[in-house]
């Protein structure tokens, strides 16, 4: 074939390729990226859509089992107004129209007659049945828009992660929660959906073929699995009945990636119906946005700092006196007593003796008990979890040149930290001394196509492996000999736990200082215990009805939300994992 043939062969097979190539885009396009685009117009010849209709992207929660339940998406009805002045006779355009949906008579007539106001809105949200039906009335006066709004399936089902869609001055936009923070992904905004497809083509061409995630829209698929979730909340809900307490949380996580599998408080709302509260305080997210004083499920992380310097073991000895004086102030155990000489770090964990982690923190030392505390467990720090309004903790008294303020931090009291803080760093003595980043959102699944996991920062590694290994088996005694007496251990199980109590603060104007009977609550716990799958978290603020420790408050509903998980995601027994542990560090 001559030379000439060939490229005139290869030039128009290149151009049929292009021609092809543009077709299939343009069927993409059409078929695709803009099916809800036709889907509009269709709708539009029978029934009138008001101008700029509302679109957002959803959020969906995932089930054990990979299926993707809606948490929220995007409802469409019918609104249907009056013009007045339009209306021949009133009543009979109020009979017909109450035949069909229901109406306040009062309220219409009022409505109806306002002659001079061409627009009055008299139903909203309007199943679409009705609406036609209304419709076919053929009243003149009376008119239909199709309408779209924000609708959240479970209520109030993981409402402070969710947040919800409200107005902004005139602006409908995501408020609290995933709907602010993620708010530019869920965004639909029309002036930006479709570009078009030559311009975009050859002005762009990198961009439009291989990355559009910086431009696109997306749905968002969270870590939080709804049946755990709901569960977590009717636990909640029990201990706020049973204890009269003023709130209640708490956070179920993976504690080797972040994942957050609940995360729930009470007193909460209803999505829908959001502007039914008393005000908009309950809107925020204590677990992220408030700071607390966490008490003995600081001891924990205390001790931990001792035995990786080394300055501790678990069978290191004090003598216990019951309390201890520094720079003029006295702290003492929760019960005043002492246990004399001869005390062991697994009886300060078994006991929880506030003279016990003083020690530890006298054997570290102040500044090397502040970093550890800090640098190492960074408490006081954000945690970078996917939630807006997350803050740092308070840690001025780890700057103090008082010894009184260490030895208090060591158990619990004088710093404070938000419980996602707290999750978070006790997370590292499960899953063998690493950080990790908490998380809600696991992927974001864009229009095109794309998804794009969220990744979060790389783990590092903050205490030894023989740390953790040796701060897990002092917890897991503390479950089996003496939480509640050890009635509470499950012997297919493993779970390594502690309790704390903190006494609340009292404002400055009222003396300042602490309450006597008032208190925070917390519990954590994760199983099992040398593999852990989970960690769970728990408070509450000033319960009263006689709880004066977290062990009678916390300890049951901790065990039941254990149980049920164990058994909801089929977790095999791990005993004889734990005994051949055990046999290892005592080698």
């Amino acid at each position: 074939m001559p030379k000439d043939a060939r490229t005139r062969l290869r030039f128009i097979a290149g151009i049929v390729l292009l021609v092809g190539a543009v077709f299939t885009w343009r069927l993409y396009d059409l078929q695709i990226r803009r099916s809800e685009e036709f889907l509009e117009e269709a709708k539009k010849q029978y029934v009138a859509t008001v101008p700029n209709i509302y679109r957002r992207g959803s959020i969906y929660f995932e089930e054990k089992s990979g299926k993707l339940t809606a948490g929220a998406t995007v409802n469409e009805g019918y609104l249907v107004s009056i013009d007045p002045g339009a209306l021949e006779d009133k009543e009979e355009a109020y009979e017909a129209i109450a035949t069909i949906i229901t109406l306040d008579r009062d309220e219409f007539m009022e409505k109806a007659g306002k002659t001079d106001d061409p627009y009055e809105e008299i139903a909203w949200r309007v199943p679409e049945v009705k609406a036609l039906a209304v419709k076919k009335l053929g009243l003149p006066g009376l008119h239909i828009f199709r309408e779209a709004w924000r609708y959240y399936p479970g209520g109030s089902l993981a409402a402070h992660v969710l947040g919800f869609v409200g107005w902004e001055g005139d602006r409908l936009t995501g408020r609290y929660g995933l709907e602010s923070y993620y708010n530019d992904t869920l965004l639909r905004q029309d002036d930006n959906l479709y570009v078009n497809f030559f311009a975009e083509l050859f002005t762009n061409l990198s961009d439009t073929i291989f990355d559009r995630s910086a431009i696109e829209d997306g749905d968002l698929v969270l870590t939080i699995e709804p049946s755990v979730e709901s569960y977590l909340e009717k636990e909640l809900a029990g201990v706020m009945e049973m204890w009269n307490s003023d709130q209640a949380g708490g956070i179920i996580m993976d504690p080797k990636t972040g994942a957050i599998y609940a995360m729930a408080v009470n007193p909460s709302f209803d999505l829908n119906q959001y502007n039914k509260v008393d005000g908009p305080r309950i809107y925020a997210n204590p677990l992220v946005e408030d700071v607390r004083e966490m008490g003995s499920i600081m001891k924990p992380i205390t001790m931990a700092a001792g035995l990786d310097a080394g300055v501790v073991t678990a069978d290191t000895t004090y003598n216990d006196t019951g309390s201890v004086t520094l720079n003029g102030r006295t702290f003492s155990n929760f019960d005043g007593r002492g246990r004399g000489k001869g005390t062991t770090m697994q009886k300060v964990m078994n006991d929880s003796l506030n003279t016990g982690a003083a020690f530890v923190e006298g054997r570290l030392g102040n500044e090397r008990f502040a970093e550890y505390m800090q640098e190492k467990f960074r408490l006081g720090e954000e945690t970078g979890i996917d939630l807006p309004g997350e803050r740092q903790g308070l840690m001025t008294n780890l700057t103090s040149k008082r010894d009184i303020e260490y030895a208090t931090a060591s158990f619990g009291q004088g710093i404070a930290v938000t419980p996602i803080n707290m999750c978070t760093a006790l997370a590292a003595l499960a899953n063998g001394g690493m950080t990790v980043t908490p998380h809600v959102v696991a992927e974001i699944r864009y229009e095109s196509g794309k998804v794009k996991k969220v990744s979060q920062t790389p783990p590092e590694r903050i205490l030894k492996q023989e740390t953790a290994d040796e701060i897990t088996r002092m917890l897991v005694t503390v479950v089996d000999k003496a939480l509640l007496g050890g009635s509470v251990a499950i012997p297919e199980y493993s779970i390594a736990a502690k309790t704390g109590t903190a006494q609340l603060a009292r404002p400055r104007e009222l003396g300042g200082g602490y309450y006597d009977d008032r208190f925070l609550h917390t519990f954590f716990g994760y199983f099992p215990a040398y593999d852990p799958k989970f960690i769970i978290f728990l408070y509450t603020y000033y319960p009263k009805n006689g709880a004066t420790f977290a062990s009678h408050t916390l300890t049951m509903p901790f065990v039941r939300t254990a149980k049920f998980l164990l058994n909801y995601y089929n977790v095999p027994p791990d005993r004889d994992l734990n005994a051949v542990k055990s046999v290892t560090l005592l080698r």
